[in-house]
């Protein structure tokens, strides 16, 4: 069983300020599988002031000192790869090979691609005899949630350190085995004392005391809208900058040109991936309502081919992460049968076999129109709401329907689903099921939260702009 019960603070480990812990449940057994301490505002503002402090020197660092030490951090980090892959797998239920392959490679990927941006980026430009400089904000606070742990931390923390802040990390109290090993790994590399600390808590504590602290200079959050909400209200006190990537409800729209087998498939399998738990998981898929019949009986296939078992086998899909998601999952399955969607395939209760752990039937509903409950929330699960539409422009407004705006998804020929995915209001449109690229930015519209992360729009989040008046005299400028 894990311990760890103490926080990184100032570059040591020390014990809390007040003792109080909590057990860690492993969702694929439901035991116990470590516990951790939970922080107090005692431990913030020890934790704050230690980074205020290194932000004196850490902020008047060379690129190439900060190039030098994201080096040494990714070295560390391939040598802890498989206890951070292990680690996931057991705090959230991802399968190992999901963990290996996609949830523990996050982070050397967003720290490789902070290390791209930073090599080439401008911190100056001279304006006819203004110089405008760009200077790491101060003190930055993250809160992150359990669902991807690592990619949430590392595309925070890696474009916050190439620019030169401090921070403090509030990871999710029910994940937090992986956050305690990037912290080692940190520690490792000979990051400075006080550059990276991590205090382990709940929202209402923890993340309230980070968001409202006078001596934080932004905060950044990844989680649910309403949380969300929350720390913009405790930052808004101390004018302090909010970046927040929230929730979603992702269209996936299926073009009357699309490969209909394919389109369907896969936005199955898309939204399925990590068990549903994806805050940019094309959740709803809009096909044309003369293709509903033919959809229905793809994506029945492929929901029933969607194996589901113990995260160290070899199935598709594990676990959600709590008998709390759990729950809300299957009131939301009861609600949308009892609204008159057509259940597809999966439904309420466990799969055969699995009675221990929080495993969810691969779910699909159709004949959905826009607003039932199960396309209007965000359910978190792998649950998938079929829409069917009768021309183009009713499926863009019905797309663009909603209080979220994360994320958006169009299949087709390239040219017309070019033409539509300029119409989507979503931070980032993705055509045809392309991969990921980390340096395009990732945030959303409406109530999918504010700012940008990845690439080199997320040093922008961390930045920010001085102008120097008279930096130069006017004949050198002319």
């Amino acid at each position: 069983m894990r311990d760890y019960t103490k926080f990184y603070i100032d570059g040591r480990w020390v014990d809390p300020a007040e003792p109080k812990t909590l057990d860690v449940i492993n969702p694929a057994t439901e035991g116990v599988a470590g516990r951790i301490s939970l922080g107090s505002a005692a431990d913030v503002d020890a934790a704050v002031t230690a980074a205020k402090r290194a932000f004196a020197s850490y902020s008047q660092t060379s690129v190439k000192d900060r190039l030098d030490l994201m080096g040494a951090i990714v070295a560390e980090y391939q040598k802890r790869y498989g206890d951070i892959a292990d680690a996931i797998t057991e705090e959230m239920g991802a399968p190992a090979w999901l963990s290996k392959a996609a949830q523990a490679a996050m982070g050397v990927a967003h720290l490789q691609t902070a290390m791209a941006v930073l090599k080439d980026y401008r911190f100056e430009e001279l304006r006819g005899t203004t110089m405008i400089a760009k200077e790491p904000i101060g003190v930055c606070g993250f809160i992150t949630p359990w669902n991807w742990p690592i990619n949430q931390i590392a595309c925070k923390v890696a474009p916050a350190l190439a620019v030169g802040c401090t921070m403090v990390l509030k990871p999710s109290e029910i994940a937090p085995f992986s956050a305690q090993l990037w912290t080692e790994i940190l520690h490792a590399a000979g990051v400075p004392a006080g550059v990276f600390n991590l205090v382990n808590g709940d929202g209402p504590v923890v993340g309230a005391a980070i968001s409202s602290h006078p001596d934080v200079d932004m905060v950044s959050f990844t989680g649910s809208t309403r949380a969300g909400i929350e720390v913009a209200k405790n930052a808004a006190p101390t004018v302090k900058r909010v970046h927040q990537e929230l929730g979603g409800k992702s269209p996936n729209i299926v073009l009357d040109d699309a490969d209909l087998e394919a389109a369907v498939a896969g936005g199955v399998k898309a939204v399925m991936k990590n068990s549903g738990q994806s805050c940019n998981a094309p959740t709803r898929m809009l096909v044309p309502a003369a293709k509903m019949e033919k959809a229905k009986a793809i994506a029945k296939a492929a929901a029933e081919a969607t194996t589901v078992g113990d995260p160290q086998g070899n199935a598709a899909i594990g676990p959600v992460i709590s008998e709390t998601q759990w729950g809300k999952i299957q009131s939301l399955i009861e609600t949308g049968i009892a609204e008159g969607a057509t259940l597809v395939a999966g439904g309420p209760g466990k799969p055969e076999g699995l009675e221990t752990g929080y495993y969810v039937k691969p779910t699909v509903f159709a004949d959905v129109t826009n607003d039932m409950t199960i396309a209007r929330e965000e359910i978190f699960g792998p649950v998938l709401a079929i829409l069917g539409y009768e021309g183009e422009e009713q499926a863009i407004a019905v797309a663009n329907d909603t209080v979220y705006g994360l994320a958006a998804y169009v299949q087709g020929e390239p040219e017309h689903a070019r033409a539509v995915a300029k119409r989507l209001r979503a931070g980032q449109v993705n055509i045809n099921g392309a991969g990921p690229d980390f340096m395009a930015p990732f945030g959303g519209y409406k109530q999918s939260g504010n700012g940008r992360e990845w690439g080199d729009h997320a040093f922008a989040e961390f930045l920010e702009t001085k102008a120097v008046i008279g930096y130069a005299p006017k004949q050198a400028a002319e």
